[in-house]
């Protein structure tokens, strides 16, 4: 995945973190008022930096926040759009940027240094937000929002097959080998948390002859022509719903969990508690289909993610004017 390539040069990042545009950035003005968020002005007097990853989703959490942030009273800093995931883990961490929202099963095997992920949501988090207690930060109440790896199919084929999870995908295979085509990236195809793993838990077998290696984003372009029965996609990709796409359910867990959460500087959220009550209906609402649906109207709509991110803030009824 994009975020997960991108730590292969974690090492080069942590030299170069100063040179990653972390002592730059831009006042948010959007001139918010409280809606069902920031009642009271929790956060009058705060200066808050937001920071993010550079990919679409991870620019519109960050807006999201720091428009979040504005309602409630504070100033807020935007240093969003940081290349690779070290760039803004270490900005939270030094106290070059305050608050992000980050993704629990990186926090854990990336971060952390852990090899095997947790099965359930919850218990992932927990173990995150414990463990890294003793780095400065603090893991808040994470969203259901899950960008990890899944199979997904066309409408037609979907009618077609009937498959709806991954234990369907595997008997179908068995059932009708001629059926089952992957396109997967390439990447995808070699790891231990990606087509392998996934084939030996479901007890899946597709020969390679039946699984063709291409480029990510031509993926969800053959899978929607039908070029491919299945092909590995982003659980919160905006081509899912733009594409018609239908995804499998991981019936039996085996991608680890990806749950956006909200990563604050613990001294920070120390000075200003009302963090966490500020972005806890936030987090709540965002979801799988919510990602999607904003995601898809900056990849495919060309949208700005600033305005698709605060356009949903108003429509939830969080903020008002801007």
């Amino acid at each position: 995945m994009r975020r997960r390539a991108c730590l292969l040069l974690a090492g080069v990042l942590l030299s170069a973190a100063a040179g990653c545009g972390l002592t730059s950035g831009s006042p948010m003005s959007d001139d918010v008022e409280p809606g069902t968020v920031g009642r009271g002005r929790p956060l009058d007097g705060a200066d808050l930096t937001v920071t993010s990853k550079a990919f679409t989703e991870q620019l519109i959490l960050g807006a999201i926040m720091g428009i979040a942030f504005q309602a409630a009273g504070a100033e807020v800093l935007d240093r969003t759009g940081i290349q690779g995931a070290i760039g803004s883990r270490e900005a939270v961490l030094n106290g070059d940027a305050d608050a992000l929202y980050e993704y629990t099963g990186t926090g854990w095997i990336t971060f952390l240094g852990h090899s095997e992920p947790i099965a359930d949501p919850q218990e992932q988090w927990r173990a995150v937000r414990d463990a890294d207690r003793r780095n400065g930060v603090t893991w808040l109440r994470p969203a259901s929002l899950n960008n990890t790896y899944a199979l997904a199919m066309n409408r037609a084929n979907f009618e077609k097959y009937g498959t709806r999870t991954l234990s369907d995908v595997a008997r179908l295979a068995k059932s009708d080998p001629g059926a089952v085509t992957l396109c997967v990236e390439g990447e995808f195809a070699n790891r231990g948390d990606g087509l392998p793993g996934m084939q030996r838990t479901y007890g899946m077998d597709v020969p390679a002859r039946r699984i063709t290696q291409m480029d990510p984003g031509i993926i969800y372009t053959q899978v929607a022509k039908g070029a491919c029965t299945f092909g590995e996609v982003y659980t919160t990709d905006g081509r899912i719903s733009s594409m018609d796409l239908v995804v499998m359910e991981d019936d039996k867990r085996f991608f680890p969990n990806y749950n956006a959460t909200p990563v604050v500087n613990t001294k920070v959220l120390d000075a200003w508690p009302a963090i966490a009550e500020v972005l806890a209906p936030v987090t709540e609402k965002l979801t799988d289909s919510v990602a999607r649906e904003l995601n898809a109207r900056v990849d495919v709509d060309g949208e700005d993610p600033h305005h698709v991110a605060l356009d949903w803030m108003k429509k939830e009824g969080f903020v008002k004017g801007g």
